[in-house]
C-alpha cells in the first residue's frame, strides 16, 4: 500500500458498531465519505483525566438511546459490501470559496487512477489565492488532461486542483513520514493540455493572453488553451473580466464559462464590433478604444 492511499479497516467486530456520519450527524451514503464514530460493547467511558476531550469525542448515540459514541476524528466512507475505507483526517478539511473540502477524498480518487503511484493534495496560497495543488508519483508520465477529467467525473469542480505537478518521489521526514513542507510550489509552466500551444495573433488575443498569465501564474498560455484547465475559476474569471475591460475588452461572465479560450473570446469580439456603433446595450462582447468605452459608460 503506498502513503496516502485509502486503507480498507474492515468490518466491525462482533457488538460494535461503526458509523460513517455527515457534518449534520445522518449516515453518510455508501461511498460518500464523513467521520467515523465507533460504539457498542468495549467502549471506553473516556479519557483519563482529561473531561475536555472526553466531552469532545465521546457523545450520545442518537441511534441508541442512552449510550455513547466514540468521534474518532478520522475520514473515512462505507463500502457496498460492508468494509471501512480509511482516508485521512478530518483536520485535513479546508476552507476554499465558501465550501468545504476534504483533501483525503481529492487524495483517494486520484489514488485509484491506474496511472497514479502516489498523489497527494494541499492547499497553497498563491498571490493571495488559495488553490488546490495535486502533487502525482505517475506510473510513467503525468498525463494531467486524463486525472482532471477522472476528477471531474467524480468531484464537484471546486475540488478539481488548480495546478498538477509531477513527481520523482514524495519527499519524507528523517522518520518516513510525508514531508507537506518540502512540497514545491508550482513553478507556472505551461501544464500539458490536450491542445497544443498556439501564440496569439491578433491585438485581442494577445491582451487577453497576457491578462490570463497574469492571473492564472501559468506562461506561456495559447489561445485554444481551456480557461480551466489552466486553474481559472469563478474567483480568477471576475479578475480577468475587470483587466479586460480596462482595456476595452467587454464580456459577461457567461460567455468566458462557456467560450474558454481565447480564440473563441476574442473571435466573438471581431464578429460584434460592426453591432457596437448601432447597438452598444445589445453587444455583449466588444473591443473599444478608451475613449469610446468611457462614452459608453457615460450613456449608461
Amino acid at each position: 500500500m503506498q502513503p496516502d492511499q485509502p486503507i480498507s479497516i474492515g468490518k466491525p467486530i462482533q457488538n460494535a458498531r461503526v458509523y460513517v456520519l455527515d457534518r449534520r450527524g445522518q449516515p453518510a451514503p455508501i461511498g460518500v465519505s464523513g467521520e467515523i464514530y465507533i460504539a457498542g460493547d468495549g467502549l471506553a467511558t473516556g479519557y483519563l483525566n482529561a473531561p475536555e476531550l472526553t466531552r469532545r469525542h465521546f457523545v450520545d448515540d442518537p441511534f441508541v438511546p442512552g449510550e455513547h459514541m466514540y468521534r474518532s476524528g478520522d475520514l473515512g466512507r462505507l463500502l457496498a459490501d460492508g468494509r471501512v475505507e480509511h482516508l485521512g483526517r478530518i483536520d485535513q478539511q479546508v476552507k476554499i470559496r465558501g465550501f468545504r473540502i476534504e483533501l483525503g477524498e481529492i487524495e483517494a480518487v486520484l489514488s485509484r487512477q491506474e496511472s497514479v503511484k502516489e498523489a497527494v493534495v494541499v492547499v497553497r496560497d498563491e498571490s493571495g489565492t488559495k488553490q488546490l495543488v495535486a502533487y502525482v508519483v505517475p506510473q510513467e508520465t503525468l498525463d494531467v488532461a486524463a486525472l482532471r477529467a477522472a476528477l471531474k467525473a467524480e468531484l464537484p469542480e471546486y475540488m478539481v486542483p488548480s495546478f498538477f505537478v509531477s513527481m520523482e518521489a514524495m519527499p519524507l521526514t528523517s522518520n518516513g513520514k510525508l514531508d507537506r513542507k518540502a512540497l514545491p510550489a508550482p513553478d507556472g509552466d505551461r501544464p500539458d493540455l490536450e491542445s497544443g500551444y498556439v501564440a496569439p495573433s491578433s491585438d485581442a488575443e494577445r491582451a487577453l493572453a497576457a491578462i490570463w498569465e497574469d492571473v492564472l501564474n501559468v506562461r506561456p498560455v495559447g489561445i485554444h488553451d481551456n480557461f480551466f484547465s489552466l486553474g481559472g475559476d469563478s474567483i480568477r474569471s471576475i479578475r480577468v473580466r475587470a483587466l479586460a475591460a480596462e482595456q476595452g475588452i467587454l464580456f459577461s461572465l457567461r460567455q468566458l464559462f462557456q467560450t474558454t479560450t481565447i480564440h473563441l473570446l476574442a473571435r466573438e469580439a471581431e464578429s460584434a464590433a460592426p453591432l457596437a456603433a448601432t447597438r452598444p446595450k445589445k453587444t455583449a462582447f466588444t473591443l473599444l478604444n478608451a475613449k469610446d468605452h468611457q462614452k459608453l459608460m457615460n450613456r449608461k
